[in-house]
């Protein structure tokens, strides 16, 4: 089970497939954590590269709200949180989201499976965590956590 983010991993352009990959799916989050993913076509990409720009000081912002960052990236490495995806588990996320290769995208998933935001140029990560903080379920969670 992966837990919410502790350090981002970084894409790569490499198209070298590792042994070490695990098939990162959505219905293995339901419930546990909520979903933040990258979509792009490389890892060179500009909007790609901004938005990992924006996410990379807040780490401890995903933490608390359960947000697992996942970069999909059709011409290179994926990643949930730090640990790599295979390229198999990465084309399933893509098609289940619609997302195509050229595409840079970013969709939020919540706790229940159900797309929650999609947009398709970088985003600051605090309207990612506005929108979060507005759910009900982690209304409940800020309350009983005592934040």
């Amino acid at each position: 089970m992966l837990l919410p983010v502790s350090t981002f991993g970084r894409a790569h352009a490499s198209t070298n497939n590792s042994a070490n990959t695990s098939s990162f799916n959505l219905s293995s989050q339901k419930w546990k954590n909520r979903v933040l993913l990258v979509f792009a076509p490389s890892s060179s990409n500009p909007a790609y590269q901004k938005q990992m720009q924006l996410f990379d000081k807040y780490k401890s912002s995903f933490r608390e709200r359960d947000l697992v960052l996942v970069q999909v990236v059709a011409n290179g490495k994926s990643f949930a949180n730090t640990e790599q995806i295979d390229p198999a588990a990465a084309t399933r996320l893509r098609d289940r989201l619609k997302v195509s290769n050229q595409d840079f995208c970013v969709v939020l998933v919540g706790k229940d499976g159900g797309v929650k935001r999609r947009d398709t140029t970088p985003i600051q990560a605090k309207a990612i965590f506005n929108e979060i903080d507005a759910m009900p379920m982690r209304r409940q969670e800020m309350r009983e956590r005592g934040s």
